[in-house]
């Protein structure tokens, strides 16, 4: 008898369902996609129920054509940060505010500047930002009070898929972490935050590990998603922890990079460690049971697409990284900041800049510019982590932008770490899956199923002389940013 697993991914354009088997193979995928609603500049809001009933249809596709009675558990990844609020008939009272809205500058600016970052980072080991679900709590006391005195419930929007599957409200700690509400370092809701947002403890969901078995497919749910009633459901966590699980990065001190859209370093460590330079390092637990800490730069792999489809008009990309010859002597320099930046600038503000051309400057020289501004944009975050005192050597690499072999080098060289890919590129959808056998009882831990499933396929080094250049050139990059950050608020007030 074959035994199933299944990951549900809820992103934010779609839902992705994984199923695999207990060797860690995926044997197949399905997934469906639902609409954005944007009624107001910089909102960005989903509806709960669009989630809900396409995630059961991308189950009823998935666990056609196998026996169900072999599906052993399911497990989650879900966007971070989102804002789902429950009335006492567990009826959804608004839509969804999402984790990319930015109606809450206002609440974010209070938060930081009047209760203070310091004392922010004491409760909750993170600063405020738009994207966290506290200011969105206070964004709907201020402007919607109608609807925060309805609100029995706040959820984030996976528990919301675990709890229609389950009836059980319940979060997991690496989720939970993203919303401002918890005591990171000691795992608990911070009754400082409570009170000063206004709720209490009831409104919020238990909390549990990400390998955490929290109840069992309902038989209504049984009904709308052809899974057996019984299944398991396992809470899984936040999409960068679980992800982190689909690329093994699970170790102490191991670190992933993430060449998205969105660019993403992430550091898995066994102890609590936080930031008090208030520079928009997160330090979240992780699905792990542990910690992890984490840096966002906003334009990675978008800035390569702006350049390469926007400007020079091509959709090639290996063409134009094919006269990139050597790595480290490139005397241009390019700032990644077309959406502003979050770590550890902290700044909408900021703007991308080409700096160092002159007439003899060459197309692939430009080129090879955005390619490294991204890469030193996401070095701010390793840097900050390693004053940590956290000794990073090796990263996991992933990502759109990790299909080129030049640019994984280059992370190589400008990080100084040894950076492997892996045999899979499913991520958030196969962590998931993977919780959900570690939950069921199929592995001992996640770190004994992630060294099984896996693999590293290719390795790149970094080359000394490189570094050495690089070196030299990231102190550069950081000063270009600090000599023009008062231009580029001027330029913001044009």
């Amino acid at each position: 008898m074959i035994m199933f697993y299944i990951g549900v991914d809820l992103g934010t354009s779609a839902v992705k369902a994984l199923l695999m088997d207990e060797k860690g193979n995926v044997t197949k995928i399905s997934s469906r996609e639902y609409p954005l609603y944007i009624n107001a500049d910089g909102w960005s809001d989903q509806e709960p129920e669009d989630w809900w009933e396409q995630t059961a249809e991308a189950l009823k596709e998935l666990v056609d054509g196998i026996d169900a009675s072999e599906i052993q558990s399911v497990s989650f990844s879900g966007q971070m940060h989102g804002l789902v609020l429950l009335d006492k008939n567990d009826n959804v009272i608004r839509r969804a505010i999402l984790w990319n809205d930015q109606r809450t500058a206002n609440q974010c600016e209070y938060l930081n500047n009047v209760i203070g970052r310091e004392k922010l980072i004491d409760n909750t080991a993170n600063v405020a930002l738009t994207g966290f679900t506290a200011p969105k709590i206070l964004w709907v006391k201020e402007n919607e009070p109608e609807n925060f005195t309805k609100i029995a419930k706040i959820m984030l929007p996976k528990d919301y898929i675990a709890y229609k599957l389950s009836g059980v409200h319940a979060t997991d700690y690496s989720d939970a972490s993203g919303m401002l509400l918890l005591d990171v370092k000691n795992k608990k809701w911070s009754p400082f935050m409570l009170n000063l947002i206004g709720i209490d403890e009831g409104k919020l969901a238990k909390l549990f590990p990400s390998y955490g078995v929290i109840g069992a497919v309902t038989e209504e749910a049984s009904s709308a998603t052809n899974l057996p009633a019984g299944v398991k459901v396992v809470i899984g966590g936040g999409d960068q922890a679980v992800g982190a699980v689909g690329s093994g990065t699970v170790v102490n001190n191991m670190c992933s990079v993430s060449l998205g859209t969105s660019g993403v370093v992430f550091v898995s460590t066994d102890n609590f460690k936080v930031d008090y330079s208030a520079s928009a390092l997160h330090s979240f637990c992780h699905s792990t049971g542990k910690y992890h800490m984490m840096g966002v730069t906003l334009a990675a792999a978008g800035s390569n697409k702006w350049w390469v489809e926007d400007i020079l008009k091509t959709i090639n990309y290996s063409a134009e990284q094919t006269d990139i010859k050597e790595l480290g002597n490139n005397r241009v320099f390019f700032l990644p900041y077309l959406n502003g930046e979050r770590t550890p600038k902290n700044d909408p503000d900021a703007r991308g800049a080409f700096v160092g051309m002159s007439m003899a400057t060459s197309r692939h020289e430009m080129t090879q510019a955005v390619m490294e501004g991204v890469t030193f944009s996401l070095r701010d975050t390793l840097t900050i982590v390693r004053k940590l005192g956290v000794d990073v050597n090796t990263a996991r690499i992933y990502g759109g932008g990790a299909k080129s072999p030049l640019w994984c080098q280059m992370t190589a060289d400008i990080m100084n770490v040894r950076v492997e890919k892996i045999n899979s590129a499913e991520g958030p959808a196969l962590g998931a899956a993977i919780l959900a056998a570690v939950g069921a009882g199929a592995y001992d831990s996640i770190e004994d199923a992630c060294a099984e499933i896996i693999k590293v396929t290719e390795v790149f080094e970094p080359n000394t002389q490189a570094v050495k250049s690089y070196n030299k050139k990231y102190e550069i990059f950081v000063k270009l940013y600090d000599d023009l950050k008062d231009t580029f608020k001027e330029i913001s007030l044009l």
